[in-house]
């Protein structure tokens, strides 16, 4: 197989990869009841107790509308309240709840199976190797991404 053929076969893997296991990962989430865009959101309040909504939104890289529309569902469902600050009523924080934690350890659990899964029959000599391979990838597009935002050409 020539080489041009060969690069565009392998992009097409890895994209149909990363599609495949977004999909399994979103159907071992359903039995949590939560959006995997919510499952996001859930880990970053348990990290990170009492955001506001203004530090998820920047956090995310979202709008501010775009994070309320996904913490009134969450509210709504008992995962999460929110707390006018008292200092400053623009200002709202967010908490998990128990019931929120809850999701969080049973998403950890899920996404310890489906790592497992992915590697499965994989060497850890494997497992570097491929790190290190589509690290150098991601590398090589960052370059060429900063080239074009500094208006050089990309090199091939």
């Amino acid at each position: 197989m020539d080489r041009r053929k060969r690069m565009q076969d392998t992009i097409a893997l890895l994209l149909r990869t990363e599609g495949t296991f977004r999909r399994f990962l979103e159907k071992k989430l359903v039995p949590t009841r939560v959006f995997p865009t919510q499952h996001r959101t859930l880990m970053e309040l348990n990290l990170n107790p009492a955001c506001s909504q203004m530090e998820l939104a920047d956090r995310f890289g979202v709008s501010a509308a775009a994070v309320t529309v996904s913490l009134k569902k969450l509210e709504k469902g008992g995962y999460i309240t929110r707390q006018t600050d008292r200092q400053d009523n623009r200002v709202n924080h967010v908490m998990i709840t128990e019931k929120g934690k809850e999701v969080v350890q049973q998403s950890l659990q899920l996404f310890a199976e489906t790592d497992e899964i992915f590697f499965k029959g994989f060497s850890d000599g494997e497992m570097e190797q491929l790190y290190s391979l589509l690290n150098r990838a991601k590398e090589n597009l960052e370059r060429a991404e900063s080239d074009i935002d500094s208006g050089r050409k990309a090199e091939n």
